[in-house]
This record gives C-alpha cells, sequence and structure tokens, in this order.
C-alpha cells in the first residue's frame, strides 16, 4: 500500500509530505497505481521547481519509494496550488473503489 501524509500548519498552510510504500496493484512495470501516485507526484515537485521561487527540501529513494518533500518556508501561492492539485489526484485515486484498498492519505498538522 502507498502512505501519503500530507502535512499542515496549524493555518492550514502546506508544510510538506511524505510518501511511503508500493500499491501492491499489479507486477512492478504493470502497476497502475503506482505509475499514477508516481505521475502525480514527480510533476508536481517538478512544477514547484520549475514555476515558483519556492525553497524545499526533498529525499527521493527510488528503491523503497519513498519521497520527502518539505517547504523551507510558507509555500507561495503557486506552490499550494500546485500542491492542492497533486492532493486531488491522489484523492480521486483513492476514492475509486478498484484503487481504495492500495493507497491511504492522511492529513496532519505541524
Amino acid at each position: 500500500m502507498i502512505r501519503v501524509t500530507i502535512y499542515k500548519t496549524r493555518r492550514q498552510e502546506h508544510a510538506g509530505f511524505d510518501i511511503s510504500g508500493h500499491a501492491g496493484y499489479d507486477d512492478s512495470g504493470k502497476d497502475i497505481v503506482c505509475a499514477a501516485v508516481s505521475a502525480l507526484v514527480i510533476n508536481a515537485l517538478n512544477s514547484i521547481e520549475a514555476f515558483t521561487d519556492d525553497e524545499t527540501d526533498r529525499i527521493v529513494d527510488e528503491d523503497t519509494g519513498s519521497i520527502t518533500f518539505r517547504f523551507r518556508k510558507s509555500p507561495s501561492h503557486d506552490a499550494a496550488l500546485l500542491l492542492d492539485s497533486m492532493i486531488l489526484g491522489l484523492e480521486e485515486i483513492e476514492s475509486g473503489s478498484e484503487y481504495e484498498s492500495y493507497i491511504d492519505i492522511i492529513f496532519k498538522e505541524v
């Protein structure tokens, strides 16, 4: 199962997220859940880097399928919107009856 933890501040600003695990929906290379999650997350990270001036930290471990991402300061409007878009896509996967047992999204206040 893919576990996604989204971190938000008390003011509901994004602080970052952690993702770990593999969906296990199908064999490696055929797992459409892992592929969809990877595409959403990597695109969001690349977009934040390319289209904003936000300072971030990220650690990616391809072997374990884990990503740790943090904003160093409060995110810009654009960065927050990009992260909201990623979260929307992940929630759509989670809410699909066929895929809900392969991804778990939780929100934590930091």
